[in-house]
């Protein structure tokens, strides 16, 4: 295996996801985690899943920007929504899935799709989810 190109480092600390709180070593991410109201927990504060769909969404729309100009395709204007969902395995445990949904314009739909599939292909969230989790794409052409 080659050598790291980056490490990000956060701690978790208190009772997780139930009140605790999630630090990065540099300081610069530092917030108090709360179970959602949806899970039975009292909200009002970030959860695991969303930091998870923040990272997801500004990685996966990075290496949807390399590959539009790898292939010297521009894109006037792109977002990504990343959806992460908490689902009840038969087992009594947990698991994700998750949606990415890619708006672009400036291209038509079929290099939308292309470059949608460049970024999954290229993004490291991606690469770690793939075979793991359910993932569903769609692009969507402004």
């Amino acid at each position: 295996m080659s050598q790291p190109l980056y490490t990000g480092i956060a701690t978790s600390t208190g009772d997780g996801r139930a009140g605790g709180n999630a630090r990065t070593d540099d300081g610069l991410l530092d917030v108090t985690l709360a179970i959602p109201k949806e899970m039975g927990g009292p909200g009002g504060a970030t959860n695991p899943e969303q930091l998870f769909a923040a990272g997801w969404a500004a990685c996966f729309h990075s290496a949807l920007k390399a590959v539009a100009a790898q292939r010297k395709t521009p894109v006037t204007d792109s977002a990504v929504i990343a959806e992460v969902q908490v689902l009840p395995t038969p087992e009594g445990g947990f698991t994700l899935s998750a949606a990415l949904h890619v708006e672009l314009s400036g291209v038509d739909q079929a290099t939308a799709d292309a470059l949608v599939d460049g970024a999954h292909a290229m993004c490291p969230y991606s690469n770690a989810t793939r075979g793991n989790i359910p993932v569903t794409l769609d692009a969507t052409v402004a």
